[in-house]
């Protein structure tokens, strides 16, 4: 191992936003802060949690539900045109 190239391996501490705080050995020079660890992480805990990052979830429903509106519209235009169409054509 060359000397003097590789940097500083120390200690830092690593804050989660839920307020668990542990010990983990880093290059870095200062604490680190993170959104989610294993002591609030679904996986970990079993515990379904919703984590909305800036209304990503509620984005997504308006589109879902705008969507499932525009199908119904078509679906209700094409049943009108196929109505006027066997009104038009009795057999």
């Amino acid at each position: 191992m060359k000397i003097g190239i590789h940097p500083t391996y120390r200690q830092v501490t690593v804050t989660c936003a839920c307020g668990n705080t542990f010990q983990v050995g880093s290059t870095l020079s200062e604490d680190l802060r993170v959104e989610i660890c294993s002591n609030c992480h679904p996986l970990y805990t079993g515990k379904s949690k919703l984590i909305d990052t800036a209304g990503r979830v509620d984005t997504f429903v308006a589109r879902q539900k705008a969507a499932q509106a525009k199908q119904e519209a078509q679906a209700k235009q094409l049943a009108e045109k196929a109505a006027r169409k066997a009104n038009a054509n009795p057999a």
